[in-house]
């Protein structure tokens, strides 16, 4: 019975052993797709800034990553 249930434990650890290594190295983000104008999308950026969510640099740096996106 013993043998039995750490056979269980072994097979378990191992298993879960070997999905973590499944995780490809690190964590990956995905932006969603997104219907909104390049208008609109500026207006929730600029909203973010003006609640304090974002830094004046991270504004700035969103705004022209947002019109390089909308103006290839």
């Amino acid at each position: 019975m013993k043998k039995s249930i750490y056979a269980l434990l072994a097979c378990i650890l191992l298993t879960s052993w070997a999905f973590v290594g499944c995780g490809g190295g690190g964590t990956t983000y995905h932006q969603a797709a997104s219907n909104k104008t390049l208008g609109e999308e500026l207006q929730d950026l600029d909203a973010s800034y003006k609640k304090g969510i974002i830094t004046q640099d991270e504004y700035d740096a969103a705004k022209k990553k947002l019109i390089k996106k909308y103006t290839k």
